[in-house]
């Protein structure tokens, strides 16, 4: 009689090199469906790619309707908002989503449910997982963008330095401003004397990083009171399609600015 070998839930951090960099990795092993929201939540904040295999039922409404009963399948959500499921056969997936769709996630009746909703137009990819197998979660930040030699400390001088290249008209008046929810990168005015939040990053970043912004506004406008009108600016290399999705729905800014030289990156396709 052939035996089962059972293995007890487990999590693993760990790194890969690729493109002579550390690529963070993340990797549940038969997760509790608690465990694995809270890992979906905060991969999704972060831009992250994720892998989820498991044992789901997947229900399509959109264009058409379409559903599969329950079997394993492996899902994959994109930092752009695509969403494929595949089966163990084929290379084409059974499901999928284009990319600019949000993913979601939450626990309800037992199962996990991941969702993919697209907004124009209404389109729902709504797979629900009796059990997850795995769950892998992975920084895939392209690696040109690491190629950067400047710090976010380079990045503020230029803001500094040269505060046109945020907003024609901008004045900064504080770095390192507190708010109660941390420090502000650099605070100032624009030219009809309205306050203006600045976050600086490094590096592309995803929705996290709005999120950190708009926490800063928040913050910000609940001290200063009076609805007060607050301009809200990322400033960084480039940011992901969700985080550029994200910035228009919170009516946030968005500026690019290569760290290294303090003006816009240079496209290689225009420097040909």
């Amino acid at each position: 009689m052939p035996a089962t070998l059972w293995i007890a839930p487990t999590r693993t951090f760990c790194t890969m090199v690729t493109y002579g960099r550390w690529m963070p990795v993340t990797t549940l092993h038969r997760p509790a469906h608690r465990d694995a929201l809270t890992h979906l939540e905060d991969a999704f904040r972060r831009g992250d790619l994720i892998t989820v295999f498991g044992r789901c039922t997947v229900e399509y409404d959109g264009r058409a309707s379409s559903s599969l009963g329950s079997g394993d399948r492996l899902i994959l959500l994109k930092p752009d908002g695509s969403a494929l499921v595949h089966t163990d056969e084929g290379r084409t997936p059974v499901n999928w989503q284009p990319p600019g769709c949000d993913h979601f996630a939450s626990v309800r009746d037992g199962r996990l449910r991941v969702r993919s909703v697209r907004r124009s137009p209404d389109e729902l990819l709504d797979v629900r997982f009796e059990r997850v197998h795995h769950l892998v979660t992975y920084d895939v930040t392209d690696p040109d963008d690491l190629d950067l030699q400047g710090s976010e400390a380079d990045l503020k001088a230029h803001v500094l330095d040269h505060p046109e290249r945020i907003d024609a008209g901008f004045e900064p008046i504080a770095t390192e401003r507190e708010t109660a929810a941390g420090p502000m990168d650099v605070f100032g005015e624009d030219d009809d004397g309205r306050p203006v939040v600045v976050e600086l990053k490094r590096r592309r970043v995803g929705p996290d990083a709005v999120g950190q912004l708009r926490r800063y506004v928040d913050a910000l406008g609940r001290e200063l009171g009076d609805g007060a009108e607050i301009r809200g600016i990322l400033v960084a290399p480039s940011v992901t399609d969700r985080a550029a999705a994200l910035l228009e729905r919170e009516g946030l800014e968005f500026v690019a600015l290569d760290p290294t030289t303090g003006r816009p990156p240079i496209d290689d396709a225009s420097a040909e």
